[in-house]
């Protein structure tokens, strides 16, 4: 079975405090990989609630950002149209609930492929990659980087560049 993962493509992270241009970018490739996938399609949804700033994360990123039930926490309106099943909400950078969800899958009928698409490749992309390596060390792991935009350019291709020895699979990288 092949899946792919869409991560927080949500408002706050395309148009929103922590939008790039990068981002808004990879908005149309996103939903044609969607789209043209031949397997099962997940997506998380970066979830905080409004003592963010008093979080660890909150104290070194201070932007609040993806605030459950505000705009900027949904996800894109053209991509969460494509989903069939509702995004994993995840209040951290990678999603143990994820990795728990496709172990299970796993076990019913073995996965051989995820490709992760999405934002921040620095930040949710690179440690979701991580993490779901960990509970699917067989499979193969990939992320599109062409589907994929950074905080910055410059993280953008750091991140690719870390998850090479980890035996992660960058694709269509420019």
């Amino acid at each position: 079975m092949k899946i792919l993962v869409v991560v927080d493509m949500q408002n706050d992270f395309l148009t929103g405090p922590l939008g790039t241009p990068e981002a808004r970018a990879i908005i149309p490739k996103v939903l044609e990989k969607i789209k043209g996938f031949d397997g099962m399609v997940l997506a998380t949804r970066d979830t905080h609630r409004e003592n963010y700033l008093s979080t660890m994360e909150g104290q070194n990123l201070p932007v609040v950002h993806c605030v459950k039930g505000t705009v900027g926490w949904a996800l894109y309106r053209e991509i969460e149209r494509t989903l069939v099943t509702p995004p994993v909400e995840k209040c951290t950078f990678g999603s143990v609930e994820l990795g728990q969800l496709l172990s299970s899958y796993n076990k019913i009928k073995p996965i051989t492929e995820v490709t992760l698409v999405g934002v921040c490749t620095d930040i949710c992309v690179i440690s979701n990659a991580l993490l779901i390596k960990s509970f699917l060390p067989e499979a193969r792991i990939a992320v599109d980087a062409s589907c994929c935009a950074g905080s910055t350019p410059e993280k953008h291709r750091l991140a690719l560049d870390a998850m090479r020895p980890c035996q992660i699979v960058i694709e269509n990288e420019n």
